[in-house]
C-alpha cells in the first residue's frame, strides 16, 4: 500500500459509525484493526468497546471525526434540496412536454398533496422567521 494508513478506520453505520484502530506496524506485516468505541452522531455518544477505556487521543480523533461528518452530511442534506429543486422543474417540464393523460392520473394526486405539504410548511417556515427577524 501506498503512504500511511491513518490511525483510526471508522465503519459507517446508520447513524455513526464503528471505530477501529488500525495497526500495520505488527510482526505479521498485516494490516489489523481493533474495534475501539462505536460512535452515535445524533446523540454525540461515544461508547468503548470491549472494557476499554479511550486515550486522550482516542477521543479527539473521534470527535474530530464526529465534527467533520456531521458537517458532510449537512452539505449532503443541502445538496439533496437543490437536486429537488431540480426535480420539480424537469418534472414541470415533463408534465407540460410528455406526460400522457395515464401517466398524469397515476402521478396528480400525490404530487399535489405533497407540494400542498411543503408549501404549508415554508409559509409557515418564512413566516416563522419573518416574525422573528422583522
Amino acid at each position: 500500500m501506498a503512504g500511511e494508513l491513518p490511525d483510526y478506520y471508522f465503519r459507517i453505520r446508520e447513524n455513526g459509525a464503528s471505530v477501529f484502530r488500525v495497526d500495520s506496524n505488527n510482526r505479521h506485516r498485516r494490516i489489523e484493526m481493533d474495534q475501539i468505541a462505536v460512535v452515535n452522531i445524533r446523540q454525540g455518544e461515544i461508547k468503548p468497546q470491549g472494557g476499554r477505556e479511550l486515550t486522550e487521543a482516542d477521543t479527539a480523533a473521534i470527535e474530530e471525526w464526529m465534527a467533520e461528518r456531521q458537517a458532510l452530511l449537512a452539505r449532503r442534506d443541502i445538496d439533496d434540496i437543490h437536486r429537488a429543486v431540480d426535480y420539480l422543474n424537469t418534472t414541470t417540464h415533463w408534465i407540460q412536454s410528455k406526460a400522457t393523460d395515464a401517466e398524469l392520473e397515476e402521478v396528480t394526486d400525490r404530487l399535489l398533496l405533497a407540494m400542498h405539504d411543503l408549501r404549508t410548511v415554508l409559509v409557515r417556515k418564512k413566516a416563522e422567521r419573518l416574525t422573528r427577524d422583522g
